[in-house]
């Protein structure tokens, strides 16, 4: 489990093929300390197992899966990325809670500057739409941001304060750029638990209320 709160940025070094995945090797901008072979670590978002370990610098293997899904199909060698390492019992949680699962990725569509602040436009996957609200939580390329706007269905707008900007690649990006998302886990389980109610609501919409469509859904 991840807050979204980077703790620095890490340069890949090696991307080693490996049984249709591959090995990825990346330098830290901040010392492993307390940090052991067999962690979890959130790379632009993406939760990986450490499997090999220097005070600067890991490995950790990424899956077929991971590959398909994530932006790492489209990483090269010197590609800057966000780095956090798996929240401790006790420790503060400044952001969300972020699984380092992806759900998709998304596009950047736009930036727009404003003196040191920067308003980025993004569409994310259509089927992510119902968990997006406005001024919740969503992590992107494993930073925990608030949506400030949803200008469409599947397109949202978010502001980057100085301190994200100076701290997370996010200041590099480009349009046209990749990012990885995750939306609110929470936002998943609620959506998921309601999503019974809710098409029964809207079946009874289409029926008139009677004895027998009030005991089907449990009202008697």
């Amino acid at each position: 489990m991840f807050t979204g709160l980077v703790e620095g940025i890490g340069r890949i070094t090696k991307l080693i093929p490996e049984k249709g995945g591959v090995i990825v090797e990346i330098n830290t901008s901040f010392p492993l300390e307390n940090t052991q072979i067999g962690d979890s670590i959130s790379v632009d978002g993406v939760c990986l197992t450490i499997i090999e370990l220097k005070k600067y610098y890991f490995r950790a293997q990424i899956s077929p899966e991971t590959l398909i899904r994530t932006t790492f199909k489209y990483k090269k060698i010197n590609d800057l990325v966000n780095l956090e390492r798996a929240l401790r019992l006790g420790d503060r949680l400044g952001g969300h809670f972020v699984s380092g699962h992806v759900d998709g990725i998304g596009k950047i569509l736009s930036i727009t500057r404003f003196q040191d602040f920067s308003r980025f436009e993004i569409e994310i996957p259509r089927e992510l739409s119902p968990y997006i609200i406005k001024k919740g939580s969503i992590a992107i390329d494993g930073v925990s941001l608030t949506i400030n706007e949803i200008v469409k269905e599947n397109i949202i707008q978010i502001m980057l304060i100085p301190h994200t900007l100076k701290v997370t690649t996010l200041s590099r990006k480009n349009i046209g750029d990749w990012v990885n998302i995750e939306v609110d886990m929470i936002a998943k389980m609620v959506h998921k638990w309601l999503s019974p109610y809710l098409s029964s609501l809207k079946s009874t919409q289409k029926e008139k209320i009677t004895i027998d469509l009030l005991e089907k859904y449990g009202f008697l």
